[in-house]
């Protein structure tokens, strides 16, 4: 009886840490359903593989803002180290199998030192996080339109239609790079001290600080890990594309979508509670929306009224849920 009761137990503990993953990925299911129930295509190899391209990119953005949000942060720079990688791709990312790896190297390593230097300055500057990310966001975009200053640049063919083509069966490449990346970088870190010591900073920080945890170090980590993953984004959009461009629109727009796709894939923005899977399938949702109204010959303008709605009410049942609770413990009740 008490094995049963505590099984049930672990469950519903499951279930309450889960519950906003689970939610993102039922509403992705459904739209997605429809989608490729309505497209002339169907539910074709192409038509899975353009769109698995195109979440990707947003997936591995949210996946950054992810980290930080759950320090109780949000970081504003991710769409401009997203766009910078892209730039710093489409020049180095060329030549040789060996170049080619040393660009890519190089470009992830840039990354790291994009979220390092925000890290740094939150954590030593003791400046606001939204604040940092908004000037070094700005510094970022800037080196990225001198490095591109007109769109153009090149990249790896053969490494760019290996990671955007599909796999036999049908299975689309990035899928099983974004597979891979959750993999290496998102279930180690979680399961690993610092990433439980990121959880513990956005519960409650002078409580994680009385329980001995390395608040400076787990801080300077979810920057650090949130460069590289937002690296990684503009990697995959310069092997998407061929070329790099320093957009200012662009770097925007990714910025806000992963902040919305982090809600929607039940992050709390006060930090603690959530999970980067969560978010990807959120970043699913957000641009499941454009193709709907792309397979009902809607007009694309209406597309930020959808996504609007849909974060409303992610943003409302959080509130609700938060709202409910007298200790904040009791979210995993």
């Amino acid at each position: 009886m008490q094995d049963r009761s505590g099984t049930l137990g672990d469950f519903r503990y499951w279930l309450a840490e889960n519950r906003g993953t689970l939610l993102a990925v039922l509403v992705f299911v459904i739209m997605f359903g429809i989608y490729t129930g309505n497209h002339s295509a169907g539910f074709s190899g192409m038509v899975v593989t353009t769109a698995a391209n195109k979440g990707v990119l947003l997936a591995l953005v949210a996946m950054a803002q992810t980290l930080v949000v759950l320090t109780a942060g949000i970081d504003l720079s991710v769409g401009m180290i997203f766009v910078l990688a892209n730039c710093l791709a489409s020049q180095l990312v060329v030549g040789s199998a060996f170049e080619t790896g040393l660009g890519v190297i190089a470009v992830l390593l840039a990354g790291v030192l994009c979220g390092a230097l925000n890290g740094l300055i939150v954590i030593y500057g003791r400046l606001q996080p939204i604040v940092t990310t908004l000037a070094t966001g700005a510094i970022f975009y800037g080196i990225a339109l001198w490095l591109r200053p007109i769109p153009g640049g090149d990249v790896n063919s053969d490494l760019a239609d290996a990671l955007t083509e599909q796999l036999p069966g049908g299975i689309p490449t990035s899928l099983v790079v974004l597979l891979g990346i959750v993999l290496v970088i998102w279930v180690p870190l979680r399961r690993s001290e610092v990433g439980r010591a990121i959880y513990a900073i956005g519960s409650s920080e002078p409580a994680a600080y009385m329980s001995g945890v390395s608040i400076d170090r787990a801080r300077l980590a979810a920057y650090v890990v949130a460069g590289l993953l937002s690296a990684c984004g503009g990697l995959m959009l310069t092997f998407i594309t061929y070329s790099g461009e320093a957009s200012a629109t662009i770097g925007g727009s990714y910025t806000l979508n992963a902040i919305a796709a982090v809600v929607i894939g039940g992050v709390s923005l006060f930090g603690g509670s959530g999970s980067a899977i969560g978010a990807i399938f959120g970043a699913f949702v957000l641009r499941t929306i454009g193709d709907l109204l792309f397979v009902f010959d809607l007009d694309p303008l209406w597309q930020p009224l959808f996504q609007g709605v849909i974060l409303l009410g992610a943003v409302t049942l959080g509130s609700l849920r938060l709202l409910r609770i007298k200790n904040r413990l009791d979210l995993f009740g």
